[in-house]
């Protein structure tokens, strides 16, 4: 499960963990983005519940998305990682702490939104809390049924899986640009930043085929950043070739200088990265999962290779660390 402390700048995400897991006497079931809840592994009757937060000012701003908009984000980022362990969610809890500035119509507009990615994929509100606050935080909870007798981890990628990824990247970060500028030209690439969808109808395609463990998470900090924890956590090298991406039109043209920087480190696609066997990659409807590489063995370090074109680059852990999206902000 994730866990985030976002106005405290002094320490990396990472750090902190570490130091988490140091103090508690059980830290087993911090890692993944999602936490397992029943102890034996291969039983389908257990649960997934991950957490998220989001902060005004750190992850949107009031004067660019709408309640509504906001309502519907903030349930789809958390199905995401239920997305990512093919969970069938269930339910959510909904915790906001509201500024003196907002008003009843706000939290009217804000639960419209959530209900209406609830109704979409049968989710329940199961409670929360309403705190007052200087700023509009928010924070969710999802639970999520395990689907399969299979375990989905960052550490289950093997050499000879394909790398797969269910859609284009680089399109949140090309709209949270254009927001930026004032500039509303382009309504795809600002809707895939305002109202991200969770993967749930492709996770449940996945939950159909597969039969054995597999590595899969999803791309909310980045395309490249995922790559580079499923590398890590699997002690492998990832070959990906860049033009095998699914990049939009939308974001060529609006970016051509930037593009494969935002579809590589820009963030909140809530796409899924998985790696699987050749056998299930062939059953896959290649219009919707598209391969991007394969796994290989590392030849010292898990590593991340990347061609494009004629230029091969390289991720290892000093490159995700200056790169990769910094909740604390001290880089």
């Amino acid at each position: 499960m994730k866990i985030h402390l976002h106005l405290v700048k002094t320490m990396k995400e990472t750090e902190y963990l570490e130091t988490i897991k140091k103090v508690l006497a059980d830290s087993s079931l911090i890692g993944d983005d999602c936490a397992f809840l029943t102890p034996d592994m291969t039983k389908n009757n257990g649960l997934y519940i991950t957490q998220d937060s989001l902060v005004e000012d750190v992850h949107f701003k009031l004067s660019t998305t709408t309640p509504y908009q906001l309502g519907k984000k903030s349930v789809s980022v958390n199905l995401s990682d239920l997305a990512a362990v093919c969970a069938e969610p269930l339910y959510i809890t909904v915790s906001l702490s509201l500024p003196k500035r907002l008003n009843e119509q706000f939290v009217k507009d804000f639960y419209r939104g959530v209900n209406e990615i609830c109704e979409k994929y049968n989710v329940k509100v199961a409670g929360g809390d309403l705190t007052g606050s200087d700023k509009l935080f928010i924070s969710i909870c999802a639970i999520g049924r395990k689907t399969g007798e299979y375990n989905i981890s960052r550490k289950n990628a093997k050499p000879g899986d394909i790398i797969v990824v269910t859609g284009c990247h680089g399109d949140s970060a090309g709209g949270l640009s254009l927001l930026e500028k004032n500039d509303k030209s382009c309504e795809r690439l600002i809707c895939a930043h305002l109202e991200p969808l969770a993967q749930i109808e492709k996770s449940k395609v996945l939950s159909n085929l597969v039969n054995q463990d597999f590595a899969m998470m999803d791309t909310s900090d980045g395309l490249a950043d995922a790559l580079y924890k499923i590398a890590h956590d699997s002690g492998v090298l990832m070959e990906v070739d860049f033009e095998a991406i699914p990049v939009s039109e939308q974001l060529r043209e609006k970016f051509p200088d930037t593009y494969k920087s935002l579809v590589l480190w820009g963030g909140e696609d809530y796409q899924l990265l998985l790696c699987i066997k050749p056998e299930i990659y062939k059953k896959l409807d290649k219009d919707q999962f598209f391969k991007i590489g394969t796994v290989q063995k590392a030849d010292i370090l898990p590593v991340v290779r990347i061609k494009d074109n004629d230029i091969l680059h390289t991720i290892d852990l000093d490159v995700f660390d200056k790169k990769s999206f910094n909740h604390f902000g001290d880089k």
